[in-house]
């Protein structure tokens, strides 16, 4: 590899989900996936995130890789243009909060939700909580019966987006916020296209935005009705299935 030699890129955007795409089961960022995002930008395509992740805990990948591109956080409840650059927020109604909380909590289910302020799990959660404002809540169970009853009632209200990032929790935005809709926002902030864009991911919060990308990318370690979505698979996160991809996709190298 010679990152001197100008090389062209076949997408404009790399989009990545963190945990089980970017991140190894051990929550790292392998040195030959930092060798191949780093050709990426030099070539002059752009690297963000697409995570569930709130600020709290993606900044410090964003700071490790020294990216200074849009990040889209939160299943697309937050856009962000850059470090210390807020392009959007979107929060719940409060009172819908306050309607998941009671159902989380008469079921005994875990529950954790994002704020400005905080990530805040239920045993930190406080009456006061309910003044916050809230831009993602998530139900947690080991029971899928349970998880799927919930998932039910919710999806009833009309109001809201519920997606998953493992098969023992449920995400839940504002109706018509995902990592596609923030995507899409960063494209028009940027002046690309989503057919521009080469996503990629392992779980049910990244559907959407891999059908809508220019290319989708499925981890091999991913759920399987992604894999069966996705455009095409690489290997899995811990096999630095994200340098395959862009070396292979983005840059055409064996």
């Amino acid at each position: 590899m010679n990152t001197a030699e100008q090389v062209k890129a076949k997408y404009k955007l790399i989009a990545l989900d963190l945990d089980g795409t970017l991140l190894t089961d051990e929550k790292h960022i392998t040195d030959e996936t930092k060798k191949w995002l780093q050709y990426a930008v030099d070539q002059g395509v752009k690297v963000m995130f697409s995570t569930g992740r709130g600020l709290q805990t993606a900044k410090g990948f964003w700071d490790e890789l020294g990216l200074d591109s849009p990040m889209v956080l939160l299943n697309g409840a937050e856009v962000w243009e850059g470090p210390g650059r807020l392009k959007k927020r979107v929060f719940l109604p409060r009172d819908t909060v306050r309607d998941m909380h009671a159902i989380a909590a008469k079921r005994g289910e875990w529950y954790w939700g994002y704020s400005v302020e905080s990530l805040t799990g239920d045993k930190e959660w406080t009456p006061e909580m309910f003044e916050r404002d809230w831009m993602k809540f998530g139900i947690g169970s080991n029971d899928q019966r349970k998880l799927t009853e919930i998932k039910e009632e919710l999806l009833s209200w009309g109001t809201l987006e519920v997606t998953h990032s493992a098969l023992t929790n449920m995400e839940i935005s504002v109706k018509g916020i995902t990592k596609e809709s923030g995507v899409r926002e960063v494209c028009q902030t940027l002046g690309f296209s989503m057919s521009d864009v080469i996503a990629m991911g392992d779980s049910d919060n990244d559907a959407k935005l891999l059908k809508a990308a220019g290319l989708g990318v499925a981890m091999a370690n991913g759920e399987e009705h992604i894999k069966s979505i996705a455009d095409v698979i690489t290997a899995t996160n811990n096999e630095d299935g994200v340098a395959m991809a862009i070396r292979r996709y983005v840059f055409h190298m064996e």
